[in-house]
């Protein structure tokens, strides 16, 4: 009961002001952002300073500074701003057609060129209003899913990584490795081969890895890694022209393929099938725009999986 009466105390305008004190660092570029004139910016934040009774922003040579707290509260106030939004933004009926609302997602390059594209087209044709913002997450993002997804409309990520959220799963994918167009390495990769040759691995970390490589890494196969990307697009580029050896999904293979230089080999033994999925906050669960999101998603999945080659490495690289 004792935070009611202090929040209805409270100008949630300052919310605004505060979010762009804090993402421009200056009165005069925070004030361009939202309109408004240097004295009454200025006005407010002096009274978020006494209400923090905190400085916020301190002057450091010809620049300004965000102090601890404004460290800390930076990541609040955005979360919390896109909350209010949402709240707002809810409507009784809800015409896609009509809408002009926006998705943020998060995932690699991999989902978005592959689902996110198909998605974005879907919407394009039912709700040219709506937008899809697609944000590449990293390693500290997906640790913290459930935090970050309360401000974010969902995660596109293979099953392993989140568990007990609320998800929908789009398509399955195998795994296939990358060589260059001169490799001497045939259609299937030998173990001998996996272990003779340096490697580009994705997302190589304690709390950030692909199935496959650790796959290769339980076989008893020390990979030695000359180069590691946060990303998948780039592996043929680091690839081509060079005695490595990089891990790709099927589903990349034809475009990567097409752009030359590298080709499409197996691997000599069956790897874990991907099965790439939608992950969401609990909260986003009963809201019909967001069901509406869902299933579009869940229909750009159903494409993705009918147009991956059934046949062999061969022929996706053919």
């Amino acid at each position: 009961m004792t935070d009611r009466p202090l929040l209805s105390r409270l100008d949630l305008n300052l919310l605004v002001s505060l979010d762009a004190l804090l993402t421009e660092r200056s009165v005069t570029r925070a004030a361009e952002q939202l309109r408004l004139s240097q004295p009454a910016l200025s006005a407010s934040l002096a009274r978020l300073r006494r209400h923090f009774d905190d400085p916020l922003l301190v002057r450091r040579g010809n620049s300004y500074e965000l102090t601890a707290l404004a460290t800390r509260l930076a990541v609040h106030t955005s979360t919390a701003l896109e909350s209010a939004r949402r709240v707002f933004e809810s409507q009784t009926a809800w015409v896609p057609a009509q809408s002009e609302r926006e998705f943020s997602i998060y995932g690699s390059d991999y989902g978005f060129v592959t689902v996110g594209a198909i998605a974005s087209r879907l919407a394009e044709e039912r709700a040219p209003g709506v937008r899809l913002r697609f944000l590449l997450h990293t390693p500290s993002i997906v640790e913290d899913a459930v935090t970050k997804l309360r401000s974010a409309d969902g995660m596109i990520i293979p099953h392993g990584p989140l568990s007990d959220l609320p998800h929908q799963d789009l398509w399955n994918d195998d795994w296939m490795a990358l060589v260059a167009e001169e490799s001497a390495v045939g259609e299937v990769l030998t173990m001998e081969e996996m272990a003779a040759h340096p490697w580009v691995l994705t997302y190589q970390s304690r709390s950030s890895f692909t199935s496959a490589a650790r796959e290769v890494q339980q076989l008893g196969i020390d990979t030695h890694a000359e180069v590691v990307l946060e990303s998948f697009l780039p592996v043929p580029h680091f690839v081509a022209e060079t005695d490595r050896i990089g891990l790709i999904q099927a589903s990349l293979v034809p475009r990567m393929v097409r752009a030359g230089g590298v080709r499409a080999v197996r691997l000599p033994f069956e790897s874990t099938p991907l099965v790439n999925a939608l992950w969401w906050h609990p909260a986003h669960t009963a809201d019909p725009e967001h069901a509406w999101m869902r299933d579009l998603f869940a229909e750009a999945g159903r494409m993705v999986h009918a147009a991956a080659s059934p046949g062999t490495p061969g022929d996706a690289a053919g």
